[in-house]
């Protein structure tokens, strides 16, 4: 009736069905649950108590980073709240429990402009040389990606989930499902990126019916987030990019670069779906390059002749 591992499955089966998670969220809550039920040793859900959590996270501490911790503390954290809204147990034993971590900013990483203008220019330049059709289509949607990752922001996972009914290009609008199957709308605002994925889309029309995923292979399977990490190093690596270049530092440029324009940080919280401005205000610290220009510009001291 109690049994923890029991109710951990409960659990999972909630957030899946009802919490609608993700895969990848479910696989860390199933792997942080079961490192807590195998640490514990205790399989009656109701005799766990406060100190048996508290020396449990003391020894997340000193195993983990602050970041990875706190997920494992969050992860067993929601699992109490759905017992005690089950009413499986009295009191939840997190109740009045006072836990601080210290995490040290680690500022997104971003692609200089410059090397995003050389890293697309390489896949068309790729196409463009290209000697098979193979060759030639698999570029045309190479460049079709990362023009649609540089455009909106949106998360690798969003766009492998992609579905071809969401797109719509004659308005050129995407309608994303962001974590926790969070909707939001966002618009295509260059001409160049919706006439490469009009091409893209006419050229693998059989493929991505075959898939009903907007991204497809040529063998009409959807594309993996592997794909396009193996495919963007491909690219740097072609180029001559130094910088290890990952599919998320595509989504800090387009932020950065927003902040940059003066773009007001709420409209740059939508468009990445950010479900607290807090973590959009991580942005912040790296418009170093725009504080520059404006303390250049527009301080006083520039005025001053001593």
């Amino acid at each position: 009736m109690h049994d923890l591992q029991t109710h951990i499955e409960n659990y999972l089966e909630h957030c899946n069905t009802q919490k609608c998670l993700d895969e990848k969220t479910l696989k860390a809550y199933r792997i942080d649950l079961r490192q807590f039920a195998e640490h514990l040793f205790i399989s009656d859900v109701t005799a766990i108590t406060s100190s048996e959590l508290e020396t449990y996270i003391a020894g997340l501490h000193q195993k983990y980073k602050p970041k990875t911790a706190k997920r494992k503390v969050a992860s067993v954290k929601a699992l109490f709240h759905y017992l005690e809204y089950r009413e499986i147990i009295e009191r939840n034993p997190f109740y009045k429990m006072q836990i601080h971590f210290r995490e040290p900013m680690i500022l997104p990483k971003t692609i200089p402009l410059h090397i995003v203008e050389v890293f697309l220019s390489t896949i068309y330049t790729q196409r463009q040389n290209a000697k098979t059709v193979y060759q030639k289509r698999n570029a045309l949607r190479d460049a079709a990606v990362i023009e649609l990752l540089f455009a909106t922001g949106m998360r690798i996972s969003e766009l492998c989930s992609l579905k071809d009914k969401n797109v719509n290009l004659y308005d050129g609008i995407i309608l994303i499902y962001g974590k926790g199957d969070k909707e939001r709308r966002i618009q295509i605002g260059n001409n160049s990126v919706i006439h490469i994925l009009e091409e893209y889309k006419n050229n693998f029309c059989t493929e991505i019916q075959t898939c009903q995923h907007f991204f497809a292979n040529q063998s009409g399977n959807s594309l993996s987030d592997q794909a396009v990490r193996r495919m963007i190093n491909k690219y740097a690596s072609l180029a001559s990019i130094d910088l290890h270049i990952t599919p998320h530092m595509f989504r800090h440029t387009f932020a950065t670069s927003l902040l940059e324009a003066d773009v007001d940080i709420r409209f740059i919280q939508e468009m990445l779906g950010h479900s607290s401005i807090n973590v959009t205000e991580i942005y912040t610290h790296v418009a170093v390059a725009k504080q520059k220009d404006i303390l250049t510009t527009k301080h006083p001291r520039k005025d001053f002749h001593i």
